[in-house]
Formats: C-alpha cells, sequence, structure tokens
C-alpha cells in the first residue's frame, strides 16, 4: 500500500508544479506514504484488539473522567488536521475499563477521515459498548486547520462538540457534574 500511496503523492507533487525529482522532494512521496498510514491506523484497529480484555468486575458505580485527551485526526472534506482534546467520563454499572483503554479507543477514531461531530459519537458508543454503563459523556474541543489556513482563515475558532447518553443525557445534575469537573 505505501508504494501505491507514494506514486500518489509523487503525482500530486507534480500536479503543483514542483519536480518530484529535486534534491529537497526526492523522498518525501516515501515519507508522506508512511506518515498518512500512520495518520490513517485507525483503519486497521477493532474495539476488541484496543482494548485487549482490559475491561475488569467493579463495584464502583461513581463517575470517572479521562480528561485532556490530546487527539489529532484529518478532516474528511479537506485531508487537513485538526487537533485537540477529548474529556470522557462514564458511570460504571459492574464494569470498569482500563484507563488507558479509554484513549486508545480516541485515539482509534480520530485516526481515521473524520468529522469532529461522528468523532464524538463513535468515542461514546464505544465506551457504552464496552463498559455497559449508566451513561457516557464526551466532550471534543478541536481547532481545524481546514478553517484556519485556508477558507475563512479565522487563528483562533474552537469546535466544541459533545454526546451523552444514558444518565449523562437524562440527569442534569450528573450532566452539570461532568461538565463542571472538566472545566466547563
Amino acid at each position: 500500500m505505501t508504494d501505491e500511496f507514494a506514486s500518489s503523492y509523487r503525482k500530486i507533487i507534480e500536479g503543483i508544479g514542483d519536480d518530484p525529482d529535486r534534491e529537497g522532494l526526492l523522498k518525501t512521496p516515501e515519507r508522506a506514504a508512511r506518515a498518512m498510514a500512520f495518520l490513517t491506523r485507525g483503519y486497521h484497529q477493532s474495539l476488541d484488539e484496543v482494548i485487549n480484555g482490559a475491561v475488569f468486575p467493579s463495584d464502583n458505580d461513581q463517575m470517572v473522567i479521562v480528561r485532556n485527551i490530546e487527539l489529532y485526526s484529518l478532516c474528511e472534506h479537506h485531508l487537513l488536521p485538526f487537533i485537540g482534546k477529548a474529556h470522557v467520563a462514564y458511570l460504571p454499572q459492574g464494569k470498569v475499563i482500563g484507563l488507558s483503554k479509554i484513549a486508545r479507543i480516541v485515539d482509534m477514531y480520530a485516526r481515521r477521515l473524520q468529522i469532529q461531530e461522528q468523532l464524538t459519537t463513535q468515542i461514546a458508543s464505544a465506551i457504552q459498548e464496552a463498559t455497559g454503563a449508566a451513561g457516557v459523556g464526551v466532550v471534543i474541543e478541536a481547532a481545524h486547520l481546514c478553517m484556519m489556513m485556508r477558507g475563512v482563515e479565522k487563528q483562533h475558532s474552537e469546535t466544541v462538540t459533545s454526546m451523552m447518553t444514558g444518565t449523562f443525557r437524562d440527569n442534569y445534575r450528573t450532566r452539570t457534574e461532568f461538565l463542571k469537573l472538566i472545566g466547563k
């Protein structure tokens, strides 16, 4: 796959009017191909592989939050990066998930061509599926280079999306506690 990607990047370089055989660009098609494969590696991961059995029985029924999880994704409309952080919470109901697995779930879905709205929903659904939680809350804050480098060129804009399920959606106090604990 990397050779095919490299050939495509070579054509892109030619298409923009540069010479892929000049010294500074000689290895660029191969480097870009490897970079794109890395940036989209989420297509080759599954929820079961990412969790790797790290769901454990627990009597805890209090909110679990992992906040400020860095995320890097590519906008499916322009193939430009969006960069931000995710805050993920759930209310356990007999099971907890390894904390690092929450960050890995964020990465798995972020490392696909994506829109932020869908990414938020995918993360919440995966946490719900893995844990059977009484509710899940996900908030993502991100800056989109498609808005910063082109188009409206707004350097300080930030997009915030949220997805609340179960108790986070139905119970105002639970939602408020979550938002307060993540500083919103």
